[in-house]
């Protein structure tokens, strides 16, 4: 628990009933001899058994806190993804929101950018809404590594102070953050869906999926700055790009031990795929449980390929070795928003739906007619799709 004396129990009214024993959630209290005992080493101060309480038995008391000064954390900042000097679409989505965010706090939108040789990606990102950009530009950031790339963007933060930082909840983008979020003793809320501005109190407001997706939860991290929040991709729009705006790039250098690295890179090896990427797909075809087989993902890619798209699947048939997990779609996989998202053999749980359910066009094909993926399909398909998918593939062959 936080703060061991945040609550407690108040012996001379409480009357033993038990209904703060049935009703917490972490098994934190236990009755002796008819009155309620917390163990605060279990209590997470989630305040059920104070709400239940009829005798008003049990009281959480905060303890006073200095209001901290955040004055001198100005700006959003969005670090910028790229691989192989390639700004990444996601960094654009997230100054398109970053935008939004640094208007309503009356601040500059930054963007932050590491690699080798992308000095010219800078006006890119002015190009699309940044006041501001930090480049660090060197040989050693060349390809990814967790530690240089984390030291690089925690000395930046130290340096400027930002209010803000939002990152991609990218592979690359949720090993980086939480890092840098840890190094600096900041509160970070992971896969984002939703952000926004506190209009009284100025706190960034991020909202995600909870509870497997059955409900939408809003974090603040009002103690702690910057705030910090990674995004999911697909899910904001990109910042178009105006090639007329104006906007100052910061060059910055770091000593040699800030780009050293316990682990040494040896090779990057590219997984082939005769399809395109999820994240970018405009067409996805995915399959689940109902391949029954590893082998029988070849009718997907078949579909795939005769559409130009991608092939993506259900989290149950990357656990099951059938597919590699960057193809996975969900909560747990990669969000996609494609124009044309087709589902064979997927029942349609909650995380998979989370992760789909913003496409365009949605075509569930599934023999159970009771399938939730039918809940949030446009045109559905109730068949054997081992009939029906090659029949497709052969119509748009």
């Amino acid at each position: 628990m936080a703060n061991n004396d945040a609550i407690r129990v108040l012996n001379d009214k409480c009357t033993g009933c038990t209904l703060c024993v049935k009703v917490c959630p972490f098994g934190a209290i236990t009755m002796e001899e008819k009155k309620a005992v917390i163990n605060l080493m279990k209590c997470t101060v989630c305040g059920a058994c104070v709400e239940i309480c009829k005798f008003k038995a049990i009281v959480i008391q905060k303890k006073d806190e200095e209001k901290i000064d955040f004055s001198h954390h100005k700006d959003v900042w969005v670090f910028s993804e790229q691989k192989k000097g390639q700004v990444q679409s996601i960094s654009f989505e997230l100054l398109g929101k970053g935008r939004e965010l640094a208007d309503k706090l009356g601040a500059r939108l930054c963007a932050v950018l590491l690699g080798d040789k992308i000095e010219d990606k800078a006006k890119d990102l002015i190009a699309r809404g940044a006041d501001k950009v930090y480049l660090v530009n060197s040989p050693k950031l060349h390809v990814y590594q967790d530690e240089p790339y984390t030291k690089v963007l925690v000395e930046l933060i130290k340096k400027y102070k930002p209010e803000v930082v939002l990152c991609g909840a990218t592979v690359i983008g949720r090993s980086l953050i939480s890092r840098v979020a840890v190094k600096i003793g900041a509160g970070l809320t992971a896969d984002c869906t939703g952000l926004d501005i506190d209009p009284d109190e100025k706190l960034l407001l991020q909202t995600r999926p909870a509870f497997g997706g059955n409900i939408m939860a809003t974090i603040i991290s009002p103690n702690t700055r910057p705030q910090m929040a990674t995004v999911r991709h697909k899910v904001m729009a990109e910042a178009e790009p105006d090639a007329k705006r104006k906007g100052v790039i910061i060059k910055e250098e770091f000593p040699e031990d800030v780009y050293t690295s316990r682990s040494i890179l040896i090779d990057v090896v590219e997984e082939i795929e005769a399809t395109i990427n999820i994240a970018e797909a405009d067409i996805i075809v995915s399959g689940g449980r109902g391949l029954r087989e590893k082998e029988n993902f070849d009718i997907i890619r078949e579909l795939a390929l005769a559409l130009n798209g991608a092939v993506g699947a259900s989290r149950s048939a990357v656990d099951a070795d059938w597919i590699p997990y960057s193809h996975q779609v969900g909560q747990t996989g990669k969000t996609v928003c494609p124009k044309l998202y087709i589902a064979c053999g997927i029942s349609g749980q909650i995380q998979h739906l989370i992760g789909m359910k913003s496409s365009d066009v949605i075509v569930a094909i599934n023999k159970d007619p009771d399938a939730p993926i039918f809940s949030v399909a446009t045109y559905g398909i109730v068949g054997d799709l081992f009939k029906v998918v090659p029949k497709l593939t052969q119509y748009f062959k």
